[in-house]
Parts: structure tokens; C-alpha cells; sequence
């Protein structure tokens, strides 16, 4: 019932800047804490930073200092300020939600499709 459209992904050099943005969508839903983890080929799924509604963030160490998570509640959106990007830091990055349709009190972790970041040296 929900979907997370992400967008922001793209090729940059070492050193750049990039911004990523998913937005969660549907009908009759609430969104929890939202994240982004990314997954290099060859590599499992990794954590690199989490919000709680409430504001709260939790980063990777990998990406403490660099990275900046941002949520806007009333669009439904979480924002991913990437700087200094390093070539190790190329991968899929996705966007995570914990989503509680409003009909029920379950909570269901959704997954976008991923966009692509390449980090150039």
C-alpha cells in the first residue's frame, strides 16, 4: 500500500556532493523511523544513517561528519546529505521506512528500489 520513490542518485567525483530524497506514498498509512542503507556488488546491505519521527539520528561510522539525514513529516520525505564522497562509498543506496497502515497497529519496514551512487576517483 505504500511506495518509496527515491530520487537523487547520480555519477560524481571524489570529494562531491550528493542529495537524496524518498518520499513515501499511498493511502491511509503513518510513517516511524526512516533510513538509508546501501549495498555494493559483492557486499551485503549496510546501515548508513537512521531518524526516528521525533528527530533523533543514528549514522554509520563510516559516514559520521560526512552525511546528514533530514526528515520532513508533513511531506512524508527523508533526505540524505552526502559530502566529501569517497569511491568506497559507491553502491545502491535504499530507502528504508517503518510504515503503520492506520487500519491496523502493525508496523511494516518497506524498501524503495534503490538508486545508484558512483563515486569517481
Amino acid at each position: 500500500q505504500v511506495q518509496l520513490v527515491e530520487s537523487g542518485g547520480g555519477l560524481v567525483q571524489a570529494g562531491g556532493s550528493l542529495r537524496l530524497s524518498c518520499a513515501a506514498s499511498g493511502s491511509a498509512f503513518s510513517v516511524n523511523a526512516m533510513g538509508w542503507y546501501r549495498q555494493a556488488p559483492g557486499n551485503e546491505r549496510e546501515l548508513v544513517a537512521t531518524i526516528a519521527s521525533g528527530g533523533s539520528t543514528n549514522y554509520a561510522d563510516s559516514v559520521k561528519d560526512r552525511f546528514t539525514i533530514t526528515r520532513d513529516n508533513a511531506k512524508n520525505t527523508v533526505y540524505l546529505q552526502m559530502n566529501l564522497l569517497k569511491p568506497k562509498g559507491t553502491a545502491v543506496y535504499l530507502c528504508n521506512a517503518d510504515v503503520c497502515p492506520l487500519s491496523t497497529r502493525r508496523v511494516y519496514k518497506n524498501w524503495g528500489q534503490g538508486t545508484q551512487v558512483t563515486v569517481s576517483s
